[in-house]
């Protein structure tokens, strides 16, 4: 099925299903423990065996020597695997390091051996034994210091329409300020997993893999086997964020590994230092805004310069993305800069470009809303566009953007905002608002699935989707129930099997919109088959408790399986109408936040977004997305950074006791509003993806809200105390 013109009215519309607060489907199988995650399957073909990735210890140059004798020898241990031992054929297409050096050491901890062994203890055990020696050259692992070198970055093009230096230079009001946002990790709670057998020639992968389709090619490509050759399974993941959309190094020991011992099975699990340092994180950015306004505050000038550093080959951060379409202004420029570093390979996390962009940006139109002595809500009001501020031709398909500040400002209390930072006390408490807006764009993905109609009348679903505890699995059973009129426990979702129908995979905030189309198109071919098994027209047809109906004629809707199982796949394409209008989601994030007066200590008290993305599924699962998102967000803010050892190039911070993020205790009430929105030009479904939307500026409204507290401005995220303790208000 192609989407090639607004959505009319369909089966979605009934909202029997679709659109209800409901309950995770899969909830009692995680929270009872019968969820089977990548390193907990125990249907195995034989019993498992154990392998340790051994990293490097360097973070550029060379391997002199692996002496591995000792660790050959040790108790338990059945191989020791080098580069040397798989002649490894090259990468993947999405990985930008190899996932096992073969010689040269492109970073730290790329890994340089693989220990397999009885126990995974006696793996440890083991890879200590190991004698690698290097042969290291020098690095660059400062962004600052190899900011003048950056070049551009050949995925994300400068922009640049009327004049922006004439018209900066001209303006009455200007801000022309420099943020820093520091590397950051996924810090997901279940680590990079998987189990590898071989069978013959054909291989099968138990993983955590946010994308299964990408994953099967990729780990075809590295090992130079057929992909259907090549089977991965990936039915609940531990989270992801991002960090687990490309091929990692866990997959390709477990791999290397079974096939060195003939098949058997093999568990690898990344430990968490490799996970920070091995696999992929957000990149650190250094931006510059110039923002340039009249004073009723109408933007004339908007300028953004961007630079992130990856290995060589690798992409920069998007982190000017949302800047060539949120706001207003007839003269822009965004620019976009790489600097090669070789620290570990930096890639995509949790709306990659926007959350670390919108800090910058977001936090400058505070600065600008302060110069010309306006109130911020009313700033970001009177700058609204409904058209691509790039392509003016281009509408946007909606966008609610005023809808969701003024509401936020509504429900927030925003006039009772302190008018003047560092002017309200609690206590020994300094308290303030901030607010920001929200924006992510809405990208389709082509998606497909299978649909099974069986002689009980149950409804089967089985598409590639993965579920990283977004609650795919409930808004596809949802999907089904809707389109063929049945409740939730008549429908079975089958999810996370290469050997299923390529879906969107989890991602980029498409997989929910992208993943229920594909899965409409099937159930919208299902309807069709069932319509002529039972002689109905399919114009004229409708699904409801478990019938089917036409006039005066009903039948159950296991009757139209009474000769056997009906299968139909089918999947969801994007035609022009993609391009015809501008697709984006939007929000407005509102938090207060107390700051210690004696020791600079930030207290996050209250938090609320507003969203406008379409059509919400499951306003349950919706607003568990949003408030995680949101919950990131604080930790963008107050304390999330992966410290970089500049000497050796490594993050030293490599574990969940170094590397912090927010808990419990620092979170306070959330509140999540949706506008009652429907988007017919976006697909039959009409929604939007909403999961990302809530780390896109939610750390600059705490950002916003530190600074109306202390009338301190700190551009270098995170704002720990010590950047601002020592400029804090006099204690009376």
């Amino acid at each position: 099925m192609k989407f090639e013109q607004p959505a009319g009215q369909n089966p979605i519309d009934k909202g029997t299903v679709i659109g209800r607060a409901t309950p995770r489907i899969d909830g009692p199988l995680k929270t009872s423990g019968l969820a089977t995650y990548a390193y907990e399957q125990w249907d195995l073909p034989a019993k498992p065996a154990y392998a340790w990735v051994l990293g490097a210890a360097i973070a550029k140059g060379r391997i002199a020597s692996i002496d591995t004798a000792r660790a050959k020898s040790a108790p338990g241990v059945l191989k020791v695997l080098t580069a040397a031992d798989t002649k490894l054929p090259g990468k993947g297409s999405r990985n930008t390091a190899k996932l096992l050096a073969d010689g040269e050491v492109e970073h730290y901890h790329q890994a340089v051996a693989i220990v397999v062994a009885e126990s995974f203890e006696q793996a440890r055990h083991a890879a200590a034994l190991i004698d690698a020696r290097y042969e290291r050259t020098d690095g660059q692992f400062d962004l600052a210091a190899g900011k003048g070198s950056a070049q551009p970055d050949q995925g994300t093009k400068d922009s640049k329409f009327g004049d922006f230096d004439a018209a900066f230079g001209k303006a009455p009001v200007q801000v022309d300020v420099t943020y820093t946002t520091p590397d950051e990790s996924h810090a997901m709670m279940e680590p990079h997993a998987t189990i590898a057998a071989w069978q013959g020639d054909a291989l099968t992968l138990w993983t955590s893999n946010q994308m299964i389709n990408w994953g099967k090619q990729d780990l075809a490509k590295t090992l130079a086997i057929p992909p259907e050759k090549v089977r991965l399974i990936s039915p609940y993941i531990g989270g992801g964020f991002g960090g687990k959309l490309f091929l990692r190094a866990d997959a390709i020991a477990a791999s290397l590994a079974s096939k060195a011992l003939g098949g058997r099975p093999v568990k690898v699990s990344l430990q968490r230092p490799l996970i920070m340092n091995n696999a992929t994180h957000r990149p650190a950015t250094i931006q510059r805004l110039r923002l340039g306004a009249d004073r009723k505050g109408k933007l004339v000038a908007i300028g953004h310069e961007a630079w992130s550093g990856d290995l060589p080959s690798g992409e920069a951060d998007a982190a000017v993305a949302q800047t060539k379409l949120l706001y207003a202004g007839a003269n822009r420029m965004t620019q976009t800069r790489l600097a090669v570093l070789n620290l570990p390979e930096s890639n995509a996390m949790r709306a990659p470009g926007e959350a670390s962009g919108m800090m910058a940006l977001e936090a400058a139109m505070d600065e600008l809303a302060e110069k010309l002595g306006m109130d911020p809500v009313q700033l970001r009001i009177v700058n609204d566009t409904q058209v691509n501020p790039e392509k003016p031709e281009q509408a946007f398909s909606q966008r609610s953007l005023v809808k969701c500040l003024q509401e936020g400002a509504q429900r927030f209390g925003w006039n009772d905002r302190p008018k003047t930072p560092a002017s309200r006390r609690d206590g020994q408490w300094l308290v303030g608002y901030g607010v920001a807006s929200a924006f992510r764009n809405n990208m389709n993905q082509k998606s497909s699935a299978r649909v099974r109609l069986g002689t009980d009348g149950k409804v089967t679903v089985e598409t590639d989707m993965t579920d990283i505890g977004t609650g795919s699995y409930t808004i596809i059973a949802q999907t089904a129930a809707e389109m063929l009129g049945l409740p939730l426990d008549r429908v079975v979702v089958k999810l996370g099997d290469s050997s299923f129908p390529v879906s969107a995979g989890s991602g980029g905030q498409w997989g929910a919109n992208s993943s229920t189309s594909g899965v409409y198109a099937a159930c919208e071919k299902l309807r069709g088959t069932i319509a002529q098994r039972l002689g109905l027209d399919p114009a004229n047809i409708d699904f409801a408790d478990g019938q089917v109906r036409s006039g005066n004629q009903s039948f159950a809707l296991a009757d139209a399986a009474k000769g056997g199982e009906i299968v139909v796949e089918d999947g969801m394409e994007w035609g022009e109408i993609s391009k015809k209008y501008q697709q984006s989601t939007f929000g407005a994030h509102f938090a207060e936040v107390a700051v210690d007066a004696y020791t600079g200590e930030v207290r996050v008290r209250r938090m609320l977004a507003v969203c406008a993305a379409g059509r919400i599924l499951n306003p349950q699962t919706a607003r568990s997305q949003v408030i995680g998102a949101m919950t990131m967000g604080v930790g963008a803010a107050l304390m999330e950074e992966l410290a970089v050892d500049k000497r050796f190039g490594l993050f030293i911070n490599h574990d969940l006791a170094g590397y912090e993020v927010p808990v419990h205790a620092d979170i306070p009430h959330q509140e999540v509003v949706f506008l009652d929105e429907v988007d017919d030009k976006v697909s039959p479904m009409k929604a939007k993806g909403v999961g990302e939307l809530g780390i896109c500026g939610s750390a600059a409204a705490i950002a916003n809200a530190v600074y109306n507290a202390t009338g301190v401005r700190v551009r270098e995220y995170p704002i720990t105390l010590d950047k601002h303790l020592d400029k804090l208000p006099a204690i009376a």
